[in-house]
């Protein structure tokens, strides 16, 4: 039972508080009003009706039989950190993730490897910078490497806003509050989110682990932020000073134009196309240099 929950309280429904799961099934799950509602004529657990959900404070949502899920409800999930999941009856099949990824362990396998070695770790963490910096770096220490990022990026942003005609006072990035900074700040904020995207595709297109990350450690998506990192300086960066540049000129928000920026440039220039690529370059060649 679920007390004080719009509609809740009188449904029977398996859930448990210290797991966070949902049970739903025969029925739709939609957002109205800002809020998650699955919506039922009844027929199995639940007894039909509409019926506010909390998102927040679940875990994950088990999506059974004779359901559906509006995009508006994979967007509010996603936001919120909770997963969804479609399973069988009774929850005797998984059906939401091994029909997504591809068929072979080959590139995880060659991931994991590669990762676990510190030497070879390292040297892919060298080649990602050789195609960010357009040069071989000589450094085989990781925070020199990341003090070499931090001056070359502090740099490329100067020149973009130049290049954009944008004003620009240095980047500014509170976590806590990532839409608050001056429209150039928040430009790179929503470009940067629109990159971590396409880097998500990429990796789950190709089966590699997002935990592992050969210049990034601790975030849950370490190998994605890798990826997208080899397009900061010249995607990201046009992505968002084009979008401040129109932003100041328009008045327009500067998040919905550099969403419409990053999905124009992100298709012109084949961006995850060549993520994949670089992917399989990247732990391919390493791999069989290694296994050489």
């Amino acid at each position: 039972m679920l007390v004080g929950r719009l509609g809740l309280e009188k449904a029977r429904i398996p859930y448990s508080d210290r797991h966070g799961l949902v049970w739903l099934e025969r029925g739709r799950l939609e957002v109205e009003d800002g809020c998650l509602r699955f919506v039922t004529g009844g027929g199995g657990e639940w007894a039909a009706g509409d019926y506010q959900i909390p998102h927040q404070s679940l875990a994950i949502i088990l999506l059974g039989p004779g359901s559906s899920v509006t995009h508006d409800a994979l967007r509010l999930l996603a936001r919120h950190g909770c997963a969804l999941a479609a399973i069988g009856e009774g929850g005797v099949r998984f059906y939401t993730a091994p029909p997504l990824m591809p068929d072979s362990s080959a590139l995880a396998r060659a991931q994991v490897t590669l990762w676990a070695n510190p030497k070879t770790r390292m040297e892919v963490a060298r080649a990602m910078f050789a195609i960010r910096f357009g040069e071989i770096v000589r450094t085989r220490d990781i925070e020199v490497l990341r003090g070499q990022e931090g001056a070359r990026l502090k740099r490329s942003y100067q020149l973009a806003a130049e290049r954009h005609g944008i004003p620009w006072s240095g980047r500014h990035y509170d976590h806590t509050h990532p839409t608050v900074g001056d429209l150039p700040n928040q430009a790179l904020n929503h470009a940067a989110s629109a990159m971590r995207a396409a880097a998500s595709v990429a990796v789950a297109a190709v089966g590699a682990i997002p935990q592992l990350g050969f210049v990034h450690e601790d975030s849950g998506l370490s190998f994605v932020l890798d990826i997208a990192d080899l397009y900061r300086h010249d995607v990201t960066l046009d992505i968002a000073f084009g979008a401040a540049r129109e932003a100041i000129k328009t008045g327009e928000s500067v998040e919905r134009l550099a969403r419409r920026r990053a999905a124009r440039l992100l298709r012109q220039r084949d961006v995850i196309p060549m993520m994949i690529d670089k992917i399989k370059l990247l732990l391919n060649d390493h791999q069989e240099a290694e296994a050489g």
